[in-house]
């Protein structure tokens, strides 16, 4: 069952040790280092375990993505209960994949490991013979130098990935085991062949993505080529009707050719934005073994292009022609559809009838053509981490302090043209916001044409957060917030307040769940794990108001008053993660006061109210602090930028304190707006419902509720026995006369 799918793809990675070898010799590898030799065991040992390490991880990570979106866990269809779905048989593709990703999982551990070692052996220029020498300096390598810092992260996060992996068979535990697998990413970013360059903050970020769409498109056509043997018996099953259930191929195909396509825009977009780092002229391409290589790897990420293209405008409807109608194959994600619909003649006696040989037999030429390409691809990126680009990336001898501590020279003076122009391209944010404007749009016309309605300012509120976002990460706050005080407050405050704002607005988790096809296959998609994470108890946790409020005004204090605002501003990482976690306090803090989208449970309107009180107190309490403060926070930082402005760096942090109670007070004066206007229309809205409740059922409710308090009321009355129509007498027995004497007087 596995000798030929192991065969072809064994095949098909050995194309990729061909071009490391061919490369090399063409580059020279292995001749010999003009500082000191590490032997020809470290020369091209390591390129060889880079490939293995990149291909191993590809294979084990995409396993896991494809496990947890794309592959149905248990055969036949959605169990209702948690407990069925348990007692459910496994589907056979389900356990062949984490079979793949658990055997590939271990020989990513182990690649990296030999990764690690030869790194050191290169750099240091010891043999692997020299064992003394080499084991003293080894540890050396890893506790220090940054390059030996980050493969020992990626060791580390492989080990992890691979007994995990071992273990988990639940989708939402295979979705965090991926999420801890692309993590292995950033300290291959960080360390990258283009990290050092002159760039650092676009060469990390563009490296960053393009390892992200290599992973996931290469490593997803060696798990379908891997599974090929169950997918083809699960087709005869079908096809002998022995076996009842949709067909599993198409479904797969078509499903991964979506995720193929946003990886190859991804790949194709960074290695152009990373190559023009490295490439400063036309000519490079054509006179420099960089550039050659280069050109090499853009001529065949055209040729994957077109073959991907083959697969999603000829073989995939081929695929789905015998089983799927034309509604099914334009949603792109049914799970089943109408028997021998869009069948072919061969295909029509059978309602249950698979694809065709042919149909399949190509696709699988295509991919293995498509993984030995990519194999080649990969092999060439080995020997062109060990090739120096054209220019050189060391700092020259004059740099400047701000070129000491944050890559990049002193900008010009803040003025506001050069807060509204100067641009540092953030490719990371970049692609976030492309990504999100497009299937924002996207699904608001597949909303209007489906006849349903989408307020357009809504649409244009959630692009217009997506252009400032883009301005923050990438524009002139991005520029001065590495050397301003005052310039990371704005960036901190806007991406707190002001972005978060305009994306609420939006509702964008309510467009996904109207436009997101559903699925029935068992599988969860995009709209199945919004869905999942909307009811799990960690939105419950996050979401709730107090725990909302308390994020939103503690990281402030967290942030400024810890070393952690020194190792956002140090490390590219930090950074990016200081980013990532002020953007998501924010979109939650604003959701929980005026979002439309569905949550948990959302507080009375009293309670919002109460809580941005409390959060404008909270701003002016702690700008107060800053303007009013005498020491500089990270003096080590702002303090040696070295700029001749006019201000000096407490001046600036003042200011940095004033802006923060601006940015603050005013957007959550705006919030307290909304609240009180949808307080108001929720009051209306429940007043006019009442009233139509009272005239459909002539005020029963009413009615119902005075007939409550006057039996009430007769229950508390003292039993009489004379009739109610007698008046009582004045000389009851027991009771003293009522006279003006014995009436009690106030």
């Amino acid at each position: 069952m596995w000798s030929a799918p192991l065969s072809m793809t064994a095949v098909a990675l050995c194309v990729g040790l061909v071009a490391i070898a061919v490369t090399g010799a063409w580059t020279g590898l292995g001749q010999g280092a003009e500082i000191a030799d590490p032997g020809a065991v470290t020369s091209w040992g390591l390129p060889v375990a880079r490939f293995v390490h990149n291909m191993a991880m590809s294979a084990a990570v995409a396993a896991t993505v494809l496990a947890a979106t794309t592959v149905p866990p248990h055969q036949g269809r959605r169990r209702r209960s948690r407990k069925a779905a348990e007692e459910a048989a496994e589907h056979p593709l389900f356990g062949r994949t984490l079979h793949i990703a658990m055997l590939s999982s271990v020989v990513w551990t182990v690649s990296a490991v030999a990764v690690l070692v030869l790194t050191y052996s290169e750099l240091a220029g010891q043999p692997l013979s020299s064992s003394e020498q080499f084991s003293t300096g080894f540890f050396g390598y890893v506790q220090s130098i940054p390059t030996g810092q980050a493969w020992m992260a990626v060791v580390i996060i492989a080990a992890i990935f691979a007994t995990v992996v071992s273990a988990v068979r639940s989708t939402a535990g295979l979705f965090f085991v991926s999420v801890l697998g692309l993590a292995g990413i950033v300290p291959m970013a960080l360390v990258g062949h283009s990290a050092s360059g002159d760039d650092h903050t676009a060469a990390v970020n563009s490296l960053g993505l393009h390892l992200l769409g290599v992973v996931l498109w290469v490593g997803g056509l060696i798990v379908l080529l891997l599974l090929s043997p169950e997918i083809a018996r699960q087709a005869r099953l079908l096809r002998a009707g022995e076996q009842g259930g949709p067909e599993i191929l198409g479904t797969l195909m078509r499903r991964y050719s979506v995720l193929a396509g946003l990886s190859l825009g991804t790949v194709a977009a960074s290695g152009v934005v990373n190559a023009s780092l490295r490439i400063q002229s036309w000519d490079q391409l054509l006179t420099t073994s960089y550039g050659l290589i280069i050109s090499a790897k853009a001529i065949s990420i055209l040729a994957l292009a077109v073959i991907g293209w083959m697969h999603r405008e000829w073989v995939i409807p081929r695929l789905a022609g015998s089983l799927e109608g034309p509604a099914a194959r334009r949603s792109g994600d049914a799970g089943s559809a109408a028997p021998g619909a869009g069948a072919t003649s061969s295909d029509a006696t059978s309602p249950t009838a698979a694809p065709g040989p042919t149909a399949s037999r190509l696709l699988w030429q295509l991919v293995l053509v498509e993984v030995a390409l990519m194999s080649a691809v990969v092999g060439v990126s080995a020997i062109l981490s060990r090739t120096s680009p054209p220019e050189s990336e060391e700092l020259p001898p004059d740099a400047s302090p701000a070129r000491l501590l944050t890559g990049y020279d002193l900008p010009p003076q803040p003025d506001v043209e050069n807060w509204l122009t100067l641009m540092r391209p953030n490719w990371l944010w970049i692609a976030i916001c492309v990504f999100l404007a497009i299937w924002y749009v996207r699904a608001m016309v597949r909303l209007i044409r489906r006849g349903d309605h989408w307020p357009i300012a809504r649409t244009l509120s959630f692009l217009s957060g997506l252009v400032l976002l883009t301005w923050i990460t990438s524009g002139g706050p991005a520029v001065y917030g590495m050397v301003l005080f005052s310039g990371h407050m704005v960036q901190h405050m806007v991406l707190t307040m002001v972005v978060p704002l305009f994306l609420v607005l939006g509702a964008p988790v309510t467009l996904a769940l109207k436009s997101l096809p559903a699925r029935t296959d068992g599988t969860r998609g995009a709209r199945e794990w919004i869905l999942w994470f909307v009811h799990s108890r960690f939105a419950r946790v996050v979401a709730h108001p107090v725990v909302a409020a308390a994020n939103f005004a503690g990281s402030i204090i967290l942030f400024y008053y810890t070393p952690i605002f020194g190792l956002a501003l140090e490390y590219h990482a930090g950074h990016e993660l200081m980013n990532i976690h002020f953007i998501l306090i924010g979109f939650i803090f604003a959701e929980v006061m005026i979002g439309k989208d569905p949550l948990p449970a959302r507080p009375p309107h009293a309670l919002r109210l109460v809580i941005l009180l409390a959060t404008m107190a909270f701003h002016a309490f702690v700008a107060v602090a800053m303007t009013s403060s005498a020491a500089l926070i990270e003096a080590s930082w702002f303090g040696n930028i070295g700029h001749d402005w006019g201000f000096s760096a407490l001046e600036d942090q003042q200011r940095g304190g004033e802006l923060m109670w601006g940015l603050g007070e005013i957007p959550t004066m705006v919030m307290a707006v909304f609240v009180a206007v949808q307080w108001s229309r929720d009051d209306r809205r429940e007043t006019t419902r009442l009233d139509r409740e009272a005239d459909r059922t002539g005020d029963a409710e009413l009615h119902e509720y005075n007939d409550v308090f006057e039996r009430l009321a007769t229950a508390d009355r003292p039993a009489d026995t004379t009739s109610d129509r007698t008046p009582p007498s004045d000389k009851t027995p027991g009771r003293p006369d009522r006279t003006p004497e014995n009436e009690e007087r106030p």
